[in-house]
């Protein structure tokens, strides 16, 4: 089979990483890829929006199976592009639907769609600017802190949490009449605050028959402690002590079994990945927010669990048979450090050489921002790489991570000390 698999972070290599290993997979192509990708099949300089080049590239490659990593792409209708195209119709897209994406693309889509179907989650209300005042009201009737959410997508830095109230109305306004974040924050929903832990639980679907994958929760702050800028993610671990089996049955029966019902009521074409975004409450599980893809860098510690064919479940997606294939996780803890750029989440420079990758050890390099320029692997990008490891405990996952992050070496590379701060003194 030969499979193409669309983006360029360390969620891509990953899925990659493990797509190669599978005896299915004849020629792997990833567009446009990493210097990480370069090393699993053949990087194909295409944008992963540029449906008109991916059709031709599809067609002269005779690709069978399309797996999507982005969001944009999925909001952007790629599922739809193949499935209405003659040509392509016969292609397996892994992702939903155009309408199906929604539930990432449009926070007051996602919102409803969980009202309709008794999914617990926040209690909300969504604004415009012409509903600004409104909008202040709102804020009044909430008590601090106060979350604002951008309605579209903003590469995960739309969602703002303030304390204080004159200062959410500042912001409100700041994101509807002055586009803090472009078209993204059009709309506002403000939503009621949930005091818990948060963590995230994947599912990979048919749109009838589902699979749950391992948990995770990843670290958005720049700084240790959890402090600072939010980041696309600066590590991650999998699974998470407190999502024992009683509590991802609750998962299972509140949240992803009227998620999958409500997608097939509603007649939405939904074939890939779900990701829940929860909020633990005192134990139980209430929903922040979908994403119609993995996340990153969760994607790093999940899908490295996965003992069975990942490209095999992909086929049983395609042919019917999904519902019985048998699904196997590794019992064993798998932890994730980033590699940052110096700067980031702010300014930050490319085009740094990165050294002793073939020093490290016991664990597994994830590129998410790198180059390959003749014989040297460059920065590109604000989060650079992934250290991912396993071990029988958090710590000692942790250790060889970090270990190797220390091997890794390229001009103002960063990285928290601390992930799994939380989490390491919780027993399995």
């Amino acid at each position: 089979m030969n499979v193409l698999v669309l983006g360029s972070g360390g969620r891509e290599h990953a899925l990659s990483w493990k797509i190669a290993q599978s005896s299915l997979c004849e020629k792997l192509f990833i567009a446009p890829g990493n210097a990480g990708t370069a090393q699993l099949g053949e990087n194909v300089n295409i944008s992963a929006t540029d449906f008109e080049s991916l059709k031709t590239f599809v067609i002269d490659n005779e690709i069978e199976m399309l797996v999507v990593g982005p969001e944009d792409s999925l909001v952007k209708g790629i599922y739809d592009f193949f499935k209405n195209d003659e040509v392509l119709s016969e292609v397996c897209v892994i992702g939903p639907s155009k309408e199906g994406a929604q539930l990432e693309g449009s926070k007051e889509y996602s919102k409803q769609f969980m009202q309709r179907h008794d999914i617990p989650t926040a209690a909300y209300d969504s604004f415009t600017k012409e509903s600004l005042n409104e909008g202040y009201d709102f804020l009044e009737t909430l008590s601090p802190p106060y979350v604002l959410k951008a309605d579209g997508l903003a590469a995960g830095k739309g969602v703002l949490i303030i304390n204080d109230l004159e200062e959410a109305k500042r912001e409100l306004k700041s994101m509807l009449t002055d586009a803090k974040f472009g078209d993204a924050s059009s709309k506002v929903v403000i939503e009621e605050y949930l005091d818990g832990i948060e963590l995230s639980v994947f599912v990979l679907t048919d749109g009838n028959n589902y699979k749950i994958l391992p948990s995770a929760k990843d670290y958005k702050r720049i700084g240790e402690g959890d402090t600072g800028l939010n980041t696309g993610g600066m590590g991650a671990i999998s699974p998470v002590p407190f999502a024992d089996k009683f509590f991802i049955e609750r998962v299972e029966d509140r949240i992803i079994k009227p998620t999958i019902k409500g997608l097939q009521e509603e007649e939405i074409e939904y074939k890939g990945f779900i990701f829940i975004g929860l909020m633990n409450v005192n134990g139980d599980p209430k929903v922040i927010e979908y994403n119609v893809r993995m996340g990153d860098p969760e994607t790093e510690v999940v899908i490295p669990r996965i003992k069975s064919d990942l490209l095999n479940l992909f086929k049983g997606i395609s042919n019917g048979t999904f519902g019985e294939q048998d699904f196997y996780v590794d019992e064993d803890v798998a932890t994730t450090v980033m590699l940052v750029s110096g700067g980031y989440p702010e300014s930050y420079e490319k085009g740094k050489g990165i050294s002793g990758l073939e020093e490290v050890e016991n664990s597994i390099v994830f590129h998410a921002g790198t180059l390959k320029e003749e014989d040297k692997v460059l920065t590109n990008g604000g989060r650079v790489m992934a250290i991912t490891s396993f071990g029988r405990t958090i710590e000692e996952a942790l250790s060889k991570s970090f270990d190797n992050a220390e091997k890794v070496k390229f001009d103002g590379k960063y990285y928290r000390k601390d992930i799994g701060f939380d989490l390491k003194q919780e027993q399995f």
